[in-house]
C-alpha cells in the first residue's frame, strides 16, 4: 500500500510539474479573509503583451485594491490545462478563472464537479441549441463575452482611412470562429468606409499554437506587405509580435490587439483595439469578495467600454483630426443601434 501512495504522489508531482505556478508577494500579504482567486492562463502565457497580460494586470489590480490572494498557473509546453484548473478547484479557491475559449469545456465539466465553486471563463465559448440560441453556462460559471466585433470594426475603418493603399491586412492566430470575429469585424468597418477596398486575410494555423508563433507571422506579414497592404491588423497572440517585426522592417504599420501594444514598436502601431480583459477579471474577483457573482453571461462591448480602440500622445500624429471624428461618429452609431456590426465572417 506504501509503495502504491508512493507512485500515486510521484505521477501527481509530475504532472503538476507541467505546470509552472506563480503566486505572487502582494497575495502573501492578504488579509486572513482575502479572497483567493485561481487563474490559468492561455496558450502564450505571460509577457504576450496582449491577452494573458490583460488578464495579469486584473489580477494585480484585484490584489492591491481588493486585497485579494491571487494564485497564477500558467501551462508549460503541452501541459494538461486541466490540471491546472482542476488543482485550483481542489484547492476550495473562491474563484477559479480560465483565460481563453480552450478552456470552455474543462470549465463546464468541472462545474458539475464542484458545483459550490464559483469559475469564470474568459472567452467562455457557448453552445446553441437547436434554433441558434446561446444556451446558457452552468450555474456556478461566468462566461465573459466580448465584442470583438466592434471594435475591430472601427480599427478597420482607420486602416482604411490612413492606409493609402486598397489593401489592407488582417493575420489571426488560430481559425476559429472567435478569431473569426476579429476578422468580421474588421473587414465591416474597412468596407463602410471604403467599398473599393479588399481584406487580405490569412491565419496562423488551426492548433492553439498559432498563438505563440511570431516567425509565422512576420511570414504573413512580410507577404502581405508585398502585396501592396500598408497597415496589418492582428488577433494573433504573441504571433503578432512577428508581425510587428515585419512591421519595423519594411516602414510599414500594424495595429495591436487586446491590450495597448505601442511599445512593441513605436511609431510603426497606428493603434490596438484594446478588450477590457483586466477590467472583467477584476469585476469577477470583486462581485465573488462582495458575495454578489452569479453564474451567466456576461457581454463587453463599446457600450459597456469593454473594447475600444487606443488613441493618446503615442499615436495622435499617426491619427489626423477628421479621422478621429469620423471614427468616433462610427463609434457613436454603433452604440445607437444604428449600424450593426456583423460577428461571422
Amino acid at each position: 500500500m506504501r509503495k502504491l501512495l508512493l507512485l500515486v504522489g510521484a505521477l501527481v508531482v509530475a504532472h503538476v510539474a507541467l505546470l509552472f505556478v506563480r503566486v505572487s508577494g502582494a497575495a502573501e500579504a492578504a488579509r486572513p479573509d482575502a479572497v483567493n482567486v485561481g487563474i490559468v492562463l492561455d496558450v502564450g502565457g505571460l509577457g504576450d503583451k496582449s491577452f494573458n497580460d490583460g488578464a495579469y494586470r486584473g489580477a494585480q489590480r484585484a490584489e492591491k485594491e481588493l486585497g485579494a490572494h491571487i494564485r497564477l498557473i500558467e501551462p508549460g509546453e503541452g501541459a494538461d490545462r486541466e490540471a491546472g484548473l482542476r488543482l485550483l478547484a481542489a484547492e476550495k479557491m473562491d474563484l477559479v478563472i480560465g483565460v481563453g475559449f480552450i478552456f470552455t469545456d474543462d470549465i463546464a465539466q468541472l462545474a458539475k464537479e464542484y458545483p459550490k465553486t464559483n469559475f469564470a471563463g474568459v472567452d467562455y465559448a457557448l453552445a446553441t441549441d437547436r434554433a441558434g440560441n446561446p444556451v446558457p453556462p452552468p450555474p456556478n460559471v461566468a462566461a465573459l463575452k466580448f465584442k470583438e466585433e466592434e471594435g475591430s470594426f472601427l480599427v478597420g475603418a482607420l486602416a482604411a482611412l490612413v492606409g493609402n493603399s486598397k489593401k489592407v491586412g488582417f493575420v489571426g492566430g488560430m481559425d476559429v470562429p472567435l478569431i473569426q470575429k476579429f476578422e468580421a469585424g474588421y473587414r465591416a468597418g474597412v468596407l463602410a468606409v471604403c467599398p473599393t477596398c479588399t481584406v487580405v486575410a490569412q491565419y496562423a494555423g488551426v492548433t492553439p499554437e498559432a498563438f505563440r508563433n511570431p516567425g509565422k507571422g512576420k511570414e504573413l506579414a512580410l507577404n502581405q506587405y508585398q502585396q501592396g497592404v500598408n497597415v496589418i491588423y492582428h488577433a494573433s497572440g504573441s504571433t503578432g509580435l512577428g508581425v510587428f517585426e515585419a512591421a519595423r522592417q519594411t516602414g510599414k504599420f500594424a495595429i495591436g490587439v487586446d491590450a495597448d501594444q505601442y511599445n512593441e514598436a513605436p511609431g510603426r502601431i497606428v493603434t490596438s483595439m484594446v478588450k477590457g480583459i483586466d477590467v472583467a477579471v477584476f469585476d469577477m474577483v470583486k462581485r465573488v469578495q462582495d458575495h454578489k457573482f452569479k453564474g451567466g453571461i456576461y457581454t463587453f462591448g463599446l457600450a459597456q467600454n469593454g473594447v475600444g480602440y487606443v488613441y493618446d500622445e503615442h499615436n495622435r500624429a499617426l491619427i489626423p483630426d477628421s479621422t478621429r471624428a469620423r471614427l468616433e461618429q462610427l463609434k457613436a452609431d454603433i452604440i445607437a443601434g444604428k449600424i450593426s456590426v456583423p460577428s461571422t465572417r
